[in-house]
């Protein structure tokens, strides 16, 4: 395949964003007919995985193919980097995890850059200082992409950001509209080229803060619905269980009107037919913490847990060359998948080593080589989750909770999506063979374990507990 002939490639990744919170994969309050046009002219995952909880991790394995665990980022990044430095009262210590992506890590960029594609990223990094950017690890071109998880500068959603990697726009500009435009002048300025553009959005991660006029649509849907919020119960969490807030529907329309921008960009240059996209999140929507903004029902939990409300993500690929329109593969996939897959696609060779594989063989009627996924998050988020590692055999899914090493839980996923039912005591050589599986790749990988907390005092108040913005999410909606 001659440099000419090479498909382009657009990657989505957004921040927090839940499966659930999609109308294509069945949310009825949110708004997303870009995305939902995406879906149906490409292909749909209804069991896509991130490679972790939480958004760090993931991004790193999104980037290399490789699990998080090999490249020592496990948690994200601004969380106590040694377990000398946790001051919460919980029965253990987290792991020490690395603060950034290493040099040595050969990204998606650098590999496609190496094979004559001029490369681009827009939005959240979130992988280590300055010196570890995105134009540090293969990127021409970096707008907005720094150190920190959010955007947390003077006007948060709107200019002035405060971004060394983006520099402010006028009165009242919004970044998710901002970063579209970014990555359509991207795309007009190499038309004539390979090109590949990674969108990582900053949206639908706190601040929670929208767009006023969309915040006004939603306030009056939710009105005219009848809904109102209401709350479970993951302990030591209370979980949304309604989708119905306002300014989070905001931001959700506010990314997908930023990824139909960049669809119509795609359109209107006559490059669809000739262009990869993938569309994914970094972790489950959140339910449980800062805001509880959204429910991933009929999933359980949400980000910074192991259960499916955490881990299982939005995955769509689109690429009229390969995919036929319309598809819907139920075959578990993960982020380390994506990078063989772009590789595959583009014809790419590389000598990098990948957890991961490529997709393709799926949209030419063959099936993926027998595989289980597995997760270690030897760390306690801020969401309520607890260190804990899981994997996915076929239906079923296996949870080891590192405070309670002899209480696992497992679950048929088929029948119990819901993850109510735990079938541990039923099926003891099932629990012992999953076990040992996941051991077996927890040691292949390197997977760090946390340790006993000496200052762990039972009688005093769990650090996993009730968060105030959690407790007021109820009052505030």
């Amino acid at each position: 395949m001659s440099a000419a002939q090479k498909p382009n490639v657009v990657f989505f990744l957004v921040d927090d964003l839940g499966q659930r919170d999609l109308g294509c994969y069945g949310s009825t309050f949110y708004e997303t007919p870009n995305v939902d046009r995406l879906a149906k002219e490409g292909a749909l995952f209804t069991n896509g995985y991130a490679a972790c909880p939480v958004c760090s991790p993931s991004r790193a394995a999104v980037q290399t193919g490789r699990w998080p665990q090999r490249t020592g980022i496990t948690d994200y990044i601004g969380a106590p980097l040694k377990p000398e430095a946790w001051k919460r009262n919980t029965v253990l210590l987290p792991a020490p995890y690395s603060d950034r992506l290493a040099h040595e890590e050969v990204t998606m960029a650098e590999m496609l850059k190496g094979a004559g594609y001029a490369t681009f990223f827009a939005g959240k990094w979130h992988l280590g200082p300055e010196g570890f950017w995105p134009e540090n690890q293969g990127y021409d071109i970096n707008m907005g992409g720094v150190d920190k998880g959010g955007p947390y500068g003077p006007g948060k959603y709107f200019t002035p950001y405060a971004n060394p990697r983006l520099p402010d726009g006028p009165p009242g500009e919004h970044l998710p509209d901002r970063l579209a435009t970014e990555t359509c002048k991207f795309i007009d300025e190499n038309k004539a080229r390979p090109f590949f553009a990674f969108f990582s959005f900053y949206d639908v991660h706190t601040p929670l803060q929208a767009r006023p006029d969309l915040q006004v649509k939603y306030e009056a849907k939710r009105k005219k619905l009848g809904l109102e919020p209401k709350f479970g119960r993951e302990e030591p969490r209370d979980v949304r269980l309604v989708q119905e807030h306002a300014v989070y529907a905001a931001m959700v329309e506010a990314m997908d009107l930023a990824v139909g921008k960049v669809l119509a960009k795609l359109d209107e240059l006559g490059l669809t037919k000739d262009t990869l996209v993938i569309f994914t999140s970094d972790n489950g929507g959140l339910s449980t913490s800062e805001g509880s903004p959204t429910s991933n029902l009929p999933l359980r939990g949400g980000k910074g847990w192991l259960y499916e409300g955490g881990i299982r993500d939005a995955a769509i690929i689109r690429w009229p060359a390969m995919v036929k329109a319309g598809a819907v593969v139920d075959t578990p996939v993960c982020h380390v998948d994506y990078l063989p897959t772009i590789l595959a696609a583009t014809e790419t060779q590389s000598t990098a080593k990948f957890d991961g594989v490529s997709l393709l063989p799926l949209f030419e009627g063959k099936e993926l080589p027998e595989r289980s996924l597995a997760w270690h998050y030897p760390h306690y988020g801020n969401q309520g989750g607890a260190p804990g590692a899981a994997i996915r055999r076929g239906d079923w899914k296996l949870i080891h909770w590192f405070e309670k090493p002899d209480a696992p839980e497992l679950y048929h996923l088929r029948d119990d999506l819901s993850e109510t039912k735990n079938l541990a005591t039923q099926e003891p050589e099932r629990v012992k063979a999953m076990l040992a599986e996941l051991k077996a790749w927890q040691k292949d990988v390197g997977a760090i374990m946390p340790t006993k907390n000496p200052a762990y005092d039972p009688a005093k108040p769990n650090g996993r507990g009730a968060s105030a913005p959690a407790k007021a999410a109820k009052k505030k909606k």
